[in-house]
């Protein structure tokens, strides 16, 4: 299964004071904006997303179609393909892509230590 690129999302409790820290770790502002509350931020290949009020708890993302500068990759697993292979394996889907679209969908599932996993596929 090609799940694209990872990153973490961290729900933060104060975006500002959270930027500070990743930036000192040696991250920089890849994307996002603070006036959205939100910041996508990158170290190499290492991305982290801070969200501040937008959900609870960290959230595992893959993004199927994307490398981890956010560009379009040819070769990719498309989301709705993951559901049906997750289901196959009897893995149950807290949200669901629509199976008769393409394009842009997500999915969620949680891992049986309760982490969230979101597929969020873009293109």
């Amino acid at each position: 299964m090609k799940l694209g690129a990872f990153s973490i999302s961290l729900s933060v409790k104060d975006l500002e004071v959270s930027k500070d820290f990743y930036e000192n770790l040696g991250f920089t502002v890849f994307a996002g904006s603070q006036e959205n509350n939100y910041l996508i931020m990158k170290n190499e290949d290492s991305l982290i997303g801070l969200f501040q009020g937008m959900f609870d708890g960290n959230i595992i993302t893959f993004n199927p179609g994307w490398d981890s500068s956010a560009q379009k990759i040819e070769d990719f697993d498309d989301v709705r393909e993951i559901q049906k292979q997750l289901k196959r394996h009897k893995i149950n889907l807290e949200r669901e892509a629509d199976e008769t679209t393409s394009g842009p969908g997500s999915i969620v599932v949680t891992d049986p230590d309760g982490n969230t996993i979101l597929i969020d596929q873009h293109v």
